[in-house]
């Protein structure tokens, strides 16, 4: 019985090549723009995870502080609540790097009289304390220290980021509920045309006694096959261009222990379901209101 069904289906979306087109097409760039926004949220909850993992406070030592006290400074900090590291940072050293990432505008440094930089410190922080305010506790009682200029630890980029972040997820819920309801007013009224091309048969076929199951279930496997082909094709265009884009950028020169990645396959099996759904509520709508009349 599903094998007719399903024959009956795929006649009719051979029999109206043009509607069920543009079904497919409206589905399959909701499912486009819904996962793009997926995938740039999913990447950058990914890097802000793998920021964290790796959080460090780089403390500034004031000029003119002898190593003596520098070292009592760092075992000091090392015996702190939530710290996992210290490491020492001449101001040599700090130079050497800076040359080292300006290697084009090399002549800057070199025409220097002395050497600008300060010491510093870096202090890598426990993953487990991930609570802004416990660090921001820390950085402040470091600073506190009379050998301390300054501590740097980026807490107002990553707040701005994170509340981006934010924004794109609300926008990408909001986005998809959006386009969920455009793609299933699109395929209602598709099935609602196909209707009306064959509302002489289907009169005929209820006065010889075809239940309700028997007229719907062909076009409910056609909202089905609709809306998987419609996230299907939403899904390919998707990594064809994230593929471009991978091949056109430098990895290592975006983010260092950071890999960008495609949407996980769970989300895309979620993505196609959801847009197998919208064609079978489109088809259940028209459906609905056909029956009754």
């Amino acid at each position: 019985m599903m094998l007719m069904f399903l024959k009956r289906a795929l006649l009719d979306l051979k029999n109206n090549p043009l509607l069920h087109t543009v079904t497919v097409i409206v589905i399959a760039l909701s499912v486009l723009i819904v996962s793009t926004f997926m995938l740039f949220s999913f990447n950058m909850a990914k890097m802000i995870t793998v920021w964290e993992s790796g959080v460090r406070l780089i403390v500034y030592i004031k000029p003119g502080i002898p190593m003596a006290e520098i070292e009592t400074l760092m075992d000091d900090i090392s015996h702190m609540s939530g710290v996992k590291n210290v490491r020492f940072i001449s101001k040599q050293e700090a130079l050497a790097k800076l040359a080292k990432k300006m290697n084009k505008q090399l002549s800057l440094i070199e025409n220097l009289d002395k050497n600008p930089l300060p010491d510093a410190l870096e202090v890598w922080i426990n993953p487990a304390m991930k609570q802004w305010k416990e660090i921001e506790r820390l950085a402040i009682h470091i600073e506190s220290s009379h050998l301390v200029d300054d501590v740097e630890y980026g807490k107002n980029w990553l707040k701005k980021f994170t509340g981006i972040l934010n924004i794109l997820r609300f926008s990408a819920v909001m986005m998809s509920l959006i386009f969920f309801l455009a793609a299933v007013f699109i395929v209602a009224n598709t099935i609602r045309l196909v209707f009306y091309s064959r509302i002489e048969e289907l009169k005929i076929m209820r006065l010889v006694g075809a239940t309700d199951r028997f007229i719907k279930m062909p076009f409910y496997i056609q909202g089905l096959i609709q809306g998987a082909a419609g996230g299907l094709i939403g899904i390919v265009i998707l990594y064809v261009f994230f593929i471009i884009m991978l091949s056109s950028i430098d990895i290592d020169a975006v983010a260092y222990s950071f890999s960008i990645e495609f949407i996980p396959v769970k989300s895309m099996i979620i993505i196609i379901f959801c847009s197998m759904f919208a064609g079978w509520l489109g088809c259940y709508i028209s459906l609905r209101r056909f029956l009754k009349q």
